[in-house]
């Protein structure tokens, strides 16, 4: 770099800093411009989705009231009420031929148990059958358009190809060319040799089978999209570059000119008598220059007193901040701002902040500033005088001179929960650099005392009182905060909702407090079983719950199986009275992607296999299906 002259040194600066960074920019834009055109295209095929979505419902909705009418229908309530089921066909038969229906079907178990009309109706709206003594012995389903009159109108409404696919079979599309294979959510992909851009979304069809519906918008304009925006980007990159080049040349003539400006004034300047020289190399215009600056270095004598009033504003500035970060919550940055601030303010070499262990005898270093070099003999001792006796300290080991403040609570407690030490080498601290040292560590110690109070607040605010696992709130956050990472991973996660069975019996037989040691002891069973990324709480009453990260069916299954045998071998004893009672839990289990897709969904999932279990005889753990 000595040997170029300053022009040849603007020539490569303007490479450096213009050339490159364009090049760089460029290729950034087209990348950002494509994800733009695809992510725009991708927006503009989910809200048309979302149309084709909103036209399903109102299929669904007009079914709904065609339903009643089912259902209300006394030929067909009279046959399936004395198990007819050849009159019931022959009467479903009637109401699909003379009526706006597509298809009835009644669905049994999970089987379609008796099917009149168009297999190929889709969007059925459904109710429970129930016998005159209002026991379930099915569901009737009935639907108002088939598939491919869906797919025809949702074309007609978009404008986007649609392909309605029933399982690994087709029911109908608007593409002569779609194949049987399935298609993604959300992608791209080749039809018929043309590319598409596709969003599907499942929808519930006649006897709980899932239904994908496909929509696809072409590719072409897309790729049109995304050459015109390359084009217009390249022609302003162009531009750009153009006017750097004109500005360059006329920025390098005038600085030309402006060094021999510099170079007078330097000269001008240069009575002082400065210490400090500029070490200058070459002969170029800067070197000039430098050399020019260097005998200003003399006037630094004139100015000393400038700089000790404007060393007194500063140490004024810092009290001021001491006051700012009394109300600070973030206990490190605290410390840092305080020993920085103190450093700087006293003039020391070095600095640091240390809390108290749990012996409250050891001291544990939390922020360091400076070097500590020969200071740290002086330090250490100056800390542990502080904090055996309570009070400020200053020892001096060689040349080396250290100060140390113990941090109290705001309320000057005797109870010491840390200590700030500064030190240097060569003079020992003078009594007001002493005074802001200690002014400091008070604000310190007041705003630690302010983060402890929010953290135990915080702590409290989502923790059950009676059993110490989180509450409702905290089981809230933790679920939320669970299924969006999940969903942003793509891992499962699982979740496990359980019930004392016949805690009533125990309260009105035992008393509520004897049901407290019950719900304790239950507690107790949760956290042992749990790892330690789950999340135990109670969910309401005798309910509670565990949160399972990154755990599938399987596993939320075999883990609620390893609770429920735990809490049956559970003997709690009684309060007052000889003897111990046993209790049992019945386990709801369900899991993300598996049994449902967004929060709302996995919990209602859960909840359902909670009731079957109870249902089924209680003291046992259900899957969601």
């Amino acid at each position: 770099m000595a040997a170029l002259s300053f022009r040849n040194r603007l020539t490569l600066f303007f490479v450096l800093i213009v050339i490159v960074p364009m090049v760089s920019v460029a290729f950034v834009l087209f990348r950002l411009i494509d994800d733009n055109e695809s992510g725009k295209a991708d927006a503009r095929v989910a809200a048309q989705q979302q149309a084709a979505i909103n036209l399903f419902a109102e299929e669904r909705d007009r079914a709904e009231e065609v339903l009643g009418e089912v259902g209300s229908d006394n030929v067909l309530a009279q046959a399936l009420q004395t198990g007819d089921d050849a009159r019931a066909a022959k009467r479903a038969r009637q109401l699909v031929r003379f009526r706006d229906i597509e298809r009835i079907a009644i669905v049994d178990g999970g089987r379609i148990v008796l099917s009149a009309g168009d297999p190929e109706a889709v969007a059925p709206a459904a109710r429970p059958l129930r016998n005159r003594s209002g026991r379930s012995f099915g569901r009737l389903e009935v639907s108002v358009i088939d598939a491919t009159a869906y797919a025809r109108r949702v074309r007609r409404v978009t404008g986007l190809e649609t392909i309605v696919r029933r399982g690994d079979g087709l029911l109908a599309g608007t593409l002569a060319s779609a194949g049987d294979e399935a298609l993604p959510r959300l992608g791209e992909v080749e039809v018929g040799g043309r590319d598409y851009r596709v969003a599907s979304f499942d929808a519930p069809g006649f006897a709980s089978a899932s239904v994908r519906v496909s929509t696809l918008g072409s590719q072409a304009g897309t790729d049109t999209d995304v050459a015109t925006s390359r084009l217009y980007a390249g022609g302003i990159l162009l531009g750009f570059l153009v006017l750097a080049v004109i500005f360059a040349v006329g920025v390098s003539r005038s600085l030309q000119q402006q060094i021999a400006g510099f170079l007078d004034a330097a000269r001008r300047l240069g009575a002082g008598d400065f210490s400090a020289k500029v070490p200058t190399t070459g002969n170029d215009e800067f070197s000039a220059l430098g050399e020019e600056f260097n005998s200003m270095s003399r006037q630094l004598e004139a100015r000393l007193e400038e700089l000790s009033q404007e060393r007194e504003r500063v140490q004024g500035s810092m009290r001021r901040l001491g006051e700012a970060v009394a109300s600070n919550l973030d206990r490190d940055a605290l410390l840092e701002i305080v020993v920085r601030t103190a450093v700087d303010g006293v003039a020391a070499d070095a600095g640091r902040a240390s809390v108290c262990g749990e012996d409250l005898a050891t001291l544990e270093e939390r922020v360091s500033i400076g070097s500590m070099g020969g200071l740290a003999r002086a330090m250490e001792s100056v800390e542990i005088d502080a904090l055996r006796a309570g009070r400020p300290r200053e020892a001096t080991a060689g040349d080396a001179s250290a100060i140390a403040h113990p941090l109290r609570g705001a309320d000057g407690g005797e109870s010491v929960v840390g200590v700030v030490s500064v030190g240097r080498a060569g003079r020992p601290f003078t009594p007001s650099e002493r005074e802001l040292l200690h002014y400091l560590a008070g604000q310190a110690a007041v705003s630690m005392e302010n983060v402890d109070l929010h953290e135990t607040v915080a702590r409290e605010s989502i923790t059950d009182e009676l059993t110490g696992l989180a509450n409702r709130r905290g089981f809230g956050d933790a679920l939320s905060r669970e299924v969006e990472r999940s969903k942003r991973f793509g891992d499962p996660m699982g979740l496990v909702l359980l019930d004392l069975d016949d805690f009533k019996d125990i309260n009105d037989n035992h008393g509520h407090q004897q049901g407290d040691v019950v719900l304790r002891e239950v507690a107790r069973v949760l956290r042992e079983t749990s790892r330690e990324v789950d999340e135990p709480a109670r969910y309401g009453g005798e309910e509670l719950a565990l949160v399972l990260p990154g755990t599938d069916l399987d596993g939320a299954f075999n883990l609620a199986e390893r609770v429920r045998e735990r809490i049956a071998r559970l003997r709690v004893a009684r309060l007052g009275d000889p003897g111990t009672l046993q209790v049992t839990a019945s386990f709801g289990v369900a899991a993300l992607p598996a049994t449902a897709s967004d929060e709302e969904g996995l919990v209602a999932a859960a909840d359902a296999a909670l009731y079957e279990a109870k249902r089924g005889g209680k003291n046992k753990s259900v899957r969601a299906q």
